[in-house]
């Protein structure tokens, strides 16, 4: 009962040092490891590794990951890529269709882009079209951020869900392969309530780029089917690194040759995340019309992109932290003996997630600090497979959706570059995430059924 306790009040101390005084997420993460494995009563020598050891292991998983997709999401941005396919996708679908244009778009982009990030970046087009087509921005503007928040919560590369992959130690490939017709069956409720509620709140474009500019800048910009590669060679590497076991080899196989044969062992090779993304780094170093070595520099393109990743990698590293220091304590064991007959199944990590995400406002700190929590006790709640352990991390990214509300950074870049005032940010937004993440519970729950 007493690590019970503990584990609340660290829970707590998270939260409100994260959303009330502003203490950085890192900080909360550490002093709250500590504080459980001194009251705890670990040996002291044992606290001190625990916080090593789950730091150094966490980080060593996902750390190069995080920083590959974070620059490849830079350069789509700053190359116009991400502009590109958002032009092909107007084409292919049409103009009659512009906010699901824009949802699949922020679908597609939220992968490697941060969700804040592919907002500023997407919704100068977004007013662009919906002046063009006359229809109000609010509803093109919350079906962009419906598709963008899916995949940012629910699919890697992107920080929160690989992060969790790593902390979980659940395989990457089944994660993607899961993740993208989950969040995409997530975000279709998400875009009818932006098509049949949304839309019916009257904002007016009133773009700040003309046609003229778009069209300019998608001229720099290079041709759509280029700028889809650094995001889809790399999924598609890993989910065949996870296939490689039906061709003779285990899915989790390491790096080592393997008695299977070459073509195994390369897909082995090339399918870890590490090495695939980095093919996806190379492969977006051709996204700018001219690539330039300052793009490469400290202080240029892969500068600021490191610099961005850095904040999440130490982040991840302080949840490893935390998540050591409740192993070693054994409360897996007590919890975990007392929900197993409680068959909260995968709405408890859901829960959870949601709990710090609408109290703190951040998803991948919701996500991270849940798959934290959730590490020792995956295995005596049930979580113990490779599809279970991917469940995991899906229900978990649920959570981090619900809700964006005042104390989320991207609540008032949606709201205050789409032209909403609060009330209408409410009502939208806040109310969309909500539909979203738990649309995506509740298919996570339906898998379960099956596999749980």
């Amino acid at each position: 009962m007493v690590l019970v306790i503990l584990l609340l009040l660290s829970v707590v101390l998270i939260i409100l040092s994260t959303a009330k005084y502003n203490i950085h997420p890192f900080l909360a993460l550490i002093f709250a490891a500590i504080g459980f494995g001194l009251f705890s009563g670990m040996p002291l020598i044992d606290v001190a590794t625990s916080i090593n050891d789950g730091f150094g292991s966490t980080i060593g998983k996902i750390g190069i990951v995080i920083i590959c997709g974070t620059i490849i999401g830079t350069f789509l941005e700053r190359s116009g890529g991400a502009f590109a396919m958002a032009e092909r996708m107007l084409r292919i679908i049409g103009e009659k269709y512009v906010p699901l244009v824009m949802g699949i778009i922020g679908y597609i982009v939220s992968i490697p882009v941060f969700a804040d990030s592919g907002f500023i970046i997407l919704v100068p087009l977004a007013k662009a079209l919906s002046k063009k087509v006359k229809i109000s921005l609010a509803g093109t503007a919350i079906a962009l951020a419906m598709g963008l928040t899916v995949t940012h919560s629910l699919v890697p590369p992107t920080p929160g869900p690989i992060a969790a992959a790593g902390i979980l130690n659940a395989d990457l490939g089944l994660v993607v392969l899961i993740s993208l017709p989950v969040a995409f069956l997530a975000f279709l409720p998400g875009y009818l309530f932006a098509l049949k509620y949304a839309s019916k709140t009257y904002i007016d474009p009133n773009p700040e780029l003309s046609e003229a500019e778009i069209t300019a800048m998608l001229k720099e910009a290079p041709p759509a089917s280029h700028a889809f590669l650094p995001i889809l060679v790399p999924l598609l590497l890993i989910v065949g690194k996870s296939f490689s076991g039906l061709l003779g080899g285990p899915a989790t196989a390491s790096l080592e040759p393997r008695p299977s044969g070459f073509f195994v062992n390369l897909l082995g090779f090339i399918g870890e995340p590490v090495i695939a993304l980095i093919i996806g780094v190379v492969l977006a170093f051709s996204l700018p019309k001219k690539l330039e070595i300052s793009m490469l520099s400290a202080s240029g393109w892969v500068g600021k992109s490191v610099l961005t990743a850095a904040i999440i990698i130490m982040i991840t590293g302080a949840g490893g932290s935390f998540g050591q220091i409740l192993r070693n304590s054994g409360i897996a064991d007590i919890i975990g003996g007392s929900l197993a007959g409680a068959h909260l199944g995968v709405w408890l990590p859901f829960i959870i997630s949601s709990a710090i995400k609408t109290a703190q406002g951040s998803s991948t700190v919701a996500i991270i600090t849940t798959a934290s929590l959730m590490a020792p006790l995956a295995d005596p709640l049930g979580f113990a497979t490779p599809v279970t352990k991917v469940l995991l991390v899906l229900a978990i990214g649920a959570g981090g959706m619900v809700v964006s509300h005042a104390n989320d950074s991207g609540f008032w870049v949606i709201t205050q570059l789409s032209g909403m005032d609060v009330k209408t940010g409410y009502r939208l937004q806040t109310l969309g995430t909500f539909i979203v993440g738990f649309s995506s519970a509740c298919l996570v729950w339906i898998i379960s059924l099956f596999l749980l």
